[in-house]
């Protein structure tokens, strides 16, 4: 299996903290050299293991946000 390589360019915040140490953290990584993406997964605490998470294109990273702000303001009305 081909290794591939990645960079967190930007820390954009950290959700939570495992028992263990792992924090779920959103990021900003370039995967394989390429143009960063939004990312949110869990990391060890040196940053060299991870575990599955999910990565976003703007566009996507766009309709989650929309999608979370009409989620809060239901849940405000209710």
């Amino acid at each position: 299996m081909d290794e591939f390589k990645f960079e967190i360019t930007e820390n954009l915040g950290v959700l939570s903290e495992s028992p263990k140490g792992w924090l779920k953290e959103v990021n900003m990584v370039s995967w394989n050299e390429r143009k960063p993406k939004l990312d949110i997964r869990e990391w060890s605490p040196d940053h060299l293991k991870m575990g599955k998470g999910v990565t976003l294109n703007p566009e996507e990273a766009k309709k989650l946000k929309e999608i979370m702000e009409q989620y809060i303001v239901e849940e405000l009305e209710s």
